[in-house]
């Protein structure tokens, strides 16, 4: 019965749980002053030519056994949402998209190499597969939690379901956090300013520390990389 799901979630935190369904995107902006069609397409090409072998660099060096041939493209579809994610293809080849909408919130190429060089940190720190796991580990702790209180075998699954729903999102926040903070010496190592790009947050809706979010809240993401620039001397 869907009041057993219920109960299930309310025993995780004695606090409101909204989530949306769903895999939740890496980045997505607000509509700014951003570049032209034009700008954003040599822009992109520039940016790409210069983070993508330092993220494969840094890939390398800090990995063994991943793939780290990295395919940088555009979303073709132009109503696609402004966002910018990190996925891997059949082989498991790490691509990162954008939408041409989220080229036209970016407003400098400094920003574009910070958010390409977080979306390709996801994949240093190896966040996918950690999701997955925490999925796993979720949904089978509250079909678990099901079984034992004599749940129908539709109750299980919703709480399976929602187990995993739970476990995918449970450190979602701190692989955020990782993200940039290896993403602002992606930036650095590839010539541009991770203490401009930070400033892409400030247009950013802010996510604030609700229960189960995705995202942490923007005041700790820009004091993560400003204490990474702090710390390794970037600029």
């Amino acid at each position: 019965m869907r009041r057993l799901v219920l109960l299930i979630a309310l025993s995780v935190a004695a606090c409101d749980v909204s989530v949306d369904s769903g895999p939740a995107p890496a980045v997505v902006a607000t509509s700014g002053k951003g570049f032209t069609p034009a700008e954003a397409s040599a822009a992109f090409r520039a940016v790409t030519s210069a983070v993508e072998p330092v993220a494969e660099r840094e890939c390398r060096s800090r990995t063994q056994g991943l793939n780290c041939d990295f395919k940088i493209q555009i979303d073709p579809d132009s109503r696609a949402a402004p966002n910018a994610y990190q996925s891997l293809d059949s082989k498991g080849r790490p691509i990162i998209t954008f939408t041409q909408s989220m080229l036209g919130d970016i407003t400098n190429r400094d920003e574009l190499a910070f958010v390409m060089s977080h979306e390709a940190a996801h994949h240093i720190r190896g966040h996918l597969a950690r999701q997955q796991e925490n999925a796993l580990s979720g949904a089978v702790i509250f079909a678990g939690l099901a079984t034992i209180a004599g749940a129908s075998a539709s109750d299980i699954a919703n709480a399976q379901d929602l187990g995993a729903m739970v476990g995918a999102r449970s450190y979602s926040k701190d692989f955020e956090l990782e993200a940039d903070q290896l993403g602002a010496i992606i930036t650095h190592k590839s010539g541009y300013r991770p203490s401009e790009g930070v400033k892409f947050f400030a247009r950013l809706p802010d996510p604030g520390d609700r229960f189960l979010g995705t995202h942490p809240a923007n005041y700790d993401r820009v004091k993560v990389v400003n204490d990474t620039i702090r710390k390794y001397g970037l600029n």
